[in-house]
């Protein structure tokens, strides 16, 4: 009886250690904040990620990246499927923020007036994340990226205010969508494409590249070799190759996979960090 005691003793120990290794261990700060809008009916949720560094301590400020989500998902995605993005904060001293995009593409829609992504995201959620969090005010100090619709966000997002970011990437974006002429919602913001085909290409980041030649932002971009983006992205990296745009272009075997995307923000992360303190 004793050595079946220290033996059943011993498995509960066991259990609880591995119990223990299972769960994330977050050293930094996680909140989940609310923004009004003034162009939506309803309030925006944002999860910011803070690290613990003595400059924060203090009241310095610290770099930022914005971090967003792809169709579908909300502002806990990026954390869902990255669960120690927490420790990647606290090891390149950054914040990242990561709101709900709310299927918008993050544009202004030239058809659904209600959804005026862009507007809200500089002139709400920016400033009054700003006030809270005591972010940088400058381009130099903010970076922007996200998965999926997300990257195509931050494109579009950068170009269209290259004033806020310094820096801008994209894991697996939708960097043209004309190739997805039914897909997901488009249709509802841009309209159908042989009535709009004009719009399309505007609204289309690829067709924006002087801008980023313009403004001189650091630029990384990913995708899998078998992602069905990865012809977009291809098209895009040899487009500012021809024009002589410096970026950084990553592509290894991998699909449109929260997996695959975990495993490229660390990269990016890493790239920003670089940038701020270049």
């Amino acid at each position: 009886m004793v050595f079946t005691s220290k033996f059943n003793l011993i498995k509960v120990s066991l259990l609880l250690l591995i119990l223990f290794l299972k769960l994330p261990c977050y050293s930094s700060n996680v909140e989940e904040v609310v923004i009004k809008s003034s162009g939506f009916s309803y309030p925006v949720k944002v999860t910011v990620i803070s690290p613990t560094s003595p400059e924060l301590e203090s009241g310095m400020v610290v770099p930022t990246v914005y971090l967003l989500n792809g169709y579908d998902g909300d502002h806990q995605s990026w954390l869902k499927s990255v669960p120690h993005l927490a420790l990647l904060a606290d090891r390149y001293g950054l914040r990242i923020i990561c709101p709900d995009g709310l299927n918008s593409w993050y544009w202004d829609s030239p058809k659904e007036k209600e959804m005026a992504y862009a507007s809200f995201f500089v002139k709400d959620l920016m400033p009054q994340l700003r006030l809270i969090y005591n972010l940088p005010d400058k381009r130099e100090l903010t970076a922007i990226t996200g998965f999926s619709m997300g990257g195509h966000g931050a494109f579009w997002l950068a170009v269209h205010y290259p004033n806020l970011f310094g820096a801008v990437g994209s894991i697996s974006g939708g960097l043209d969508l004309r190739g997805f002429k039914t897909n997901w919602n488009l249709r509802e913001h841009l309209g159908p494409y042989n009535e709009n085909e004009k719009l399309w290409s505007n609204y289309t980041v690829t067709s924006h590249y002087s801008e980023l030649q313009k403004h001189k932002f650091a630029i990384i971009f990913d995708c899998g070799v078998d992602d069905f983006f990865y012809s977009a992205n291809m098209q895009f990296h040899n487009l500012l190759l021809e024009h002589k745009i410096p970026h950084d272009f990553i592509s290894r075997p991998g699909a449109h996979t929260h997996s695959y995307s975990a495993n490229s923000i660390e990269y990016q992360l890493l790239f920003f960090h670089k940038f701020f303190h270049k």
